[in-house]
Formats: C-alpha cells, structure tokens, sequence
C-alpha cells in the first residue's frame, strides 16, 4: 500500500529558496523546512534571508542563508556553486523574486522595461539554467518558479508585468519538456491576490482591498503560506507525475468572469 505520509515528506533533500527574506518566498522556505529539507535562504536583503534561516533553524530544521541579487546570471551561479560544493546536490529549486512597476505602456521608459523583464524573466532564465544542469546531471530534482494570475488575466497598467509572468509560464513547459527525461520535474506557481509586504499599502484602501477580494470565489485575500504549502507539494513526491504546469493558487480568480453581478441568486433555494 503506498506510503502517503512518505510522500509529502522532503526530509533528507537540500532545497534553495531565492528571494526568502519575505513574501511568497520566505512562506516556501518555511514550508519546505517544515517537511524536513534542509533550506537555503537566499535574497538579495541578506538579513532578511538570514532572519528566514534562523527561523526554520529555531523550529527544528536545517538551513543557511546567502546574498544573492535574483536579476544577476553571475550571482545565481555562484549560489548554485556553494549549495553543490556545501551540500553535494540540489533537489529542489524554487524562484520568487519579482518586480511590478505599474503603468500603461506607453508611459513606460526602456530603463522600466528593462528593470522588470530583467529581474522577471532573464532572472528566471538565469535560475533554470545554473539549477536546472546540476539537476539534470544527478538525475533527479524538481524546479519550481513565481507565475501570477496575470500571466493570463490582465488588468490596465500591469502588461509588462503580465508579459513577464506570461512568459515564466512559457519556459516552465519548455523547460520541463527538456529535462523531463533527465528526471527534474519543473513546474510554476501563479497566486492572485496574497497579503504581502508589497501589497500592504492595499490594506489602506478597503475599496480597492475590497474589490480585489471580491474577484475570487472565496471573498478573500490569500496568506504567503497557502502558497508555500502549494510549492512543498510540488516539491515532494506527491507531485511527482506533475510536471510543464502553473498550479493556481488564486481563489478561484482565473475561473470566474468577475465578481458575481446579482442577477443569479447565489443561495440554493429553501
């Protein structure tokens, strides 16, 4: 009888987190430290990655922390450098860092553009590439990156965004595609709304906050947690015939068209 519990367990794997100073990204390296990985926390706030690390080492885990810029090539193979040379191998790589400047795209500057495309997508590019060959050449691993609902549902002043995480989307399916028969599993995360730092500010307009809440079928905002739990299952062997996909977690977002308008009653009749 398979082993379920077994399943979900990452004790033993060494796991990188870039971008776990805060957010989305501190939740997965949290949560994949729960499960027994042993984490390393990396993030351009060295503090923050270190305050991470201590974190999941004062719960009764394992891990380390390092400075790492998310939009520099250089930089994330050094850091994939000192997990191999540390540890010995990687078995899950997980990528958070993101960067939105909102505006219409006519108001955008190349300087802007340039900005959000190269911590966005040549950051992811980077990342795929410095972890993705270690994984290939052992065999085994499992890759996971940062999507967003708006890789496929758009709003007014987010395109460049959007194109960016559109395009993250595109590469976790090529990729996979790629290294699938090398064993690594790759595979995305796309969260809609989540209460984080970055949209703290939100909280200070209820009728934007509310708004946006109104959009899911759930009528809420989402904690980083409930995506750090999506991102340990995707790490785990409880994912291990997924693969090349973009697990929304979003409430419901990207499945219904908009808030409800009245003109169908929502409660089940007496």
């Amino acid at each position: 009888m398979t082993n379920y519990p077994q399943l979900f367990s990452l004790q033993g794997r060494i796991a990188v987190v870039l971008g776990a100073a805060s957010g989305i990204g501190q939740a997965s390296a949290h949560a994949l430290g729960a499960m027994g990985a042993y984490v390393m926390c990396a993030d351009r706030d060295e503090d923050g990655a270190q305050a991470t690390a201590q974190q999941i080492i004062d719960g009764g885990g394992s891990a380390g922390w390092a400075q790492t810029d998310a939009a520099s090539g250089e930089a994330i193979a050094a850091l994939a450098a000192k997990v191999l040379d540390e540890q010995g191998r990687v078995d899950v790589a997980v990528a958070t860092p993101a960067l939105n400047i909102r505006k219409l795209i006519v108001d955008y500057t190349e300087e802007e553009f340039d900005q959000v495309v190269s911590l966005n997508l040549r950051g992811a590019f980077h990342f795929m590439r410095h972890f993705g060959r270690p994984m290939m050449k052992q065999g085994a691993g499992s890759m996971i990156l940062c999507s967003s609902m708006r890789a496929v549902t758009i709003e007014p002043g987010l395109g460049i965004y959007a194109a960016t995480k559109a395009g993250i989307e595109q590469m976790v399916k090529a990729f996979a595609a790629e290294a699938g028969g090398y064993g690594v599993r790759v595979n995305a995360v796309m969260p809609s709304i989540i209460e984080t730092r970055l949209t703290e500010p939100l909280k200070e307009r209820p009728e934007i906050y509310n708004t946006y809440a109104g959009h899911t079928v759930l009528n809420r905002w989402g904690q980083p947690s409930e995506v750090g739990a999506a991102v340990a299952f995707l790490a785990s062997d409880a994912a291990s015939y997924i693969s090349g996909s973009s697990l929304a977690v979003d409430a419901g977002w990207t499945a219904i068209d908009g808030p409800p308008t009245g003109l169908t009653q929502t409660r089940p009749s007496e």
